[in-house]
């Protein structure tokens, strides 16, 4: 077929999501003086980046004279399990206290010392209380700040309820994208000196998770396609604490924030398991840690009375939660008749982040194809094997940052020309306009909801929090049928707001991400942060020195490991700095005898 018409964009730096990473890379590119395009797949202001409840890490010591920078690098870098990119970390501890100071110029809210200062709170595995909040709802405050911010920015445009789909290219450089309106369907290309990448993380391929609609890893996926490397595939965190009851509202988010106020966990016979699991940090273990504990518990059965974990903060006091933590007990009333000032919660695990993502440099947010940007959590390499709570908002501040300002200067020298290649649209307008063909004969073709349950069946059953050889190469079986099923997708009507039209892309989309998985998960061969392999329990010193990338091969999803970069010495010395160092306990891998501290040293 002939390609049909579309709308025409140009700018020179397109942003592919509005969330905070994707609307701080604007606000960046704009104010390096780039005219700059923002798309979002939802609303302006509606970015999960809402989810991100208890705060923001940043090493400022407001309440804890002894945080710093310092502090904050050694717990990222243990908590990931030193499979970080260590320079990303290095950048991210700095960086991120200059970006909070600039977010509460711009008009942001926080909680105050009395002596007016920003409030920081307790959180998982961060040696200090470290988390910069406004309530329970600081990833709201920073979306309100940034859109304020962005709107009043010249050069800057946003165009809502769009669905980009392919990444368009010259040669090896990235030139635009395209896509369509999801409302009445009609398609759109924007050429751009520059693309960046901020389009949020991946979880609705699991049955139970804390996402929301658009977390179908488009921005992973078109960038796949277009020839970038993913990294730590295999790292996705099951946060500990999401709602299990009512049935509807399973996976729903409970903020860490509840045990970062003092929220104790308790099993069915009332007792603290965190104290055996983890006597140094207890409730406020990373959360791997804290994950694991509670799937114990519950296959044990000493679950709580649905499944799960009890979690009790009504000795903190009624007014104190509802000040502290007004959203969770607004949620909890609302959607499951708990007063959570008189009653305890019922919690366990749900997909909620992805440490993994398209692989990137630390400096500039450059993937590896020349003119494509990503930050915030659709890239990976900051938070190694496991992300400590807080640290996701600060990565988005920091590194959609630095992606807007590096994206303008490639926009301005080597992204002046922008060609698009006709045959691309057309092909990706064949792509996607194929499920509202009639299927041949008596087949009536694959319904794409089907298709999302089978995915959800298979990654939460067999590449989900306990993993193994077995059930990874049968989930990686399923995905395989799944996509060639895929190729027959149907939908009955239009283009115009058309959701089973939107879901088969995002089948799409999603059977890619998990592909790449489980892929990973099966070459990682050991247990180390978020992946828990129940046939390798134990780390596994040599794997401890690489991380795992996927790439295309044609059709051809291959996954091979990547040494990781040495960590200079004088950042070794650091990792002394977390209260949470213990030389007999550091995680096995790359760090070498001559290149650690003396405490260190004795213990090998």
């Amino acid at each position: 077929m002939a390609a049909e018409s579309y709308t025409t964009h140009e700018c020179d730096v397109l942003v592919v999501g509005a969330g905070g990473a994707g609307m701080r890379a604007a606000i960046a590119a704009a104010q390096a003086g780039c005219s700059t395009i923002v798309v979002t797949k939802s609303l302006l202001g509606k970015a999960h980046t809402v989810m991100a409840e208890g705060g923001i890490a940043a090493g400022l010591g407001n309440v804890d004279a002894q945080d710093s920078w310092e502090v904050h690098f050694a717990d990222t870098m243990l908590g990931g399990q030193l499979l970080n990119n260590w320079r990303m970390v290095e950048l991210y501890a700095h960086e991120v206290v200059d970006r909070v100071y600039e977010l509460e110029r711009w008009g942001g809210l926080f909680d105050r010392t009395d002596d007016g200062r920003i409030m920081q709170r307790a959180f998982g595995a961060h040696s200090w209380r470290r988390l910069a909040h406004v309530g329970d709802r600081t990833g709201l405050e920073l979306i309100r700040t940034c859109q304020d911010r962005l709107v009043h920015t010249a050069r800057t445009e946003c165009y809502m309820e769009y669905t980009l789909t392919r990444l368009l290219k010259d040669g090896d450089r990235v030139v635009g994208a395209m896509g369509y309106n999801r409302n009445d369907g009609r398609f759109v290309v924007i050429k751009a000196g520059a693309v960046v990448l901020g389009s949020g993380g991946w979880g609705r391929m699991y049955r139970y998770t804390s996402n929301s609609w658009e977390g179908t890893g488009d921005g992973a996926a078109m960038a796949y396609d277009a020839g970038a490397e993913l990294l730590d595939m295999e790292f996705v965190q099951f946060h500990p604490t999401g709602m299990v009851w009512p049935p509807g509202a399973r996976g729903i988010l409970v903020t860490e924030a509840v045990r970062g106020e003092g929220g104790l966990l308790y099993n069915s016979e009332h007792k603290r398991f965190m104290l055996e699991y983890d006597p140094v940090k207890k409730e406020l273990s990373s959360r791997d840690v804290v994950a694991r504990s509670i799937y114990k518990e519950v296959k044990a059965g000493r679950g709580s009375p649905h499944g799960g974990a009890l979690l009790d903060i009504t000795h903190r006091g009624a007014d104190y939660i509802k000040k502290k933590l007004p959203s969770m007990y607004e949620q909890f009333h609302a959607l499951a008749s708990v007063d959570i000032t008189r009653e305890a919660m019922e919690v366990g695990p749900t997909i909620h982040y992805t440490m993994g993502g398209v692989r990137v440099d630390a400096e500039t947010a450059a993937t590896t194809v020349p003119g494509l940007y990503a930050a915030g959590e659709v890239a990976g390499g900051l938070h190694g094997a496991n992300r400590l709570g807080g640290n996701s908002l600060g990565d988005i501040l920091v590194f959609g940052r630095r992606a807007g300002v590096a994206a303008a200067e490639f926009a301005r020298t080597a992204g002046t020309r922008r060609p698009v290649i006709e045959h691309e649209v057309e092909e990706e307008q064949r792509a996607l306009l194929a499920p509202l063909q009639s299927g041949n004969g008596n087949a009536p073709g694959e319904n794409p909801y089907h298709l999302h349950e089978a995915l959800q069946a298979a990654m939460q059953d067999d590449a989900g929090i306990g993993r193994s050889e077995e059930s990874l190469h049968r989930a990686l079986a399923a995905i395989l049928e799944l996509r060639e099923r895929s190729r027959s997708m149907r939908v009955s009507g239009g283009r115009v707001l058309n959701p089973g039209w939107h879901t088969c892309r995002d089948v799409t989309f999603m059977l890619t991400v998990s592909e790449a998985i489980v892929r990973s998960a099966i070459q990682r061969c050991e247990s180390r942060g978020s992946q828990w392999r129940f046939d390798h329990l134990e780390q596994d010193e040599e794997q401890g020195k690489v991380n795992y990338v996927a790439r295309r091969d044609g059709d051809t999803m291959t996954v091979g490991p990547v040494p990781l970069a040495p960590l200079p010495a004088h950042l070794v010395s650091l990792l002394t700095r977390s209260r949470f160092y213990d030389p007999a306990k550091l995680p096995k891998g790359h760090l070498r005898p001559e290149a650690m501290p003396a405490a260190a040293k004795e213990s090998t």
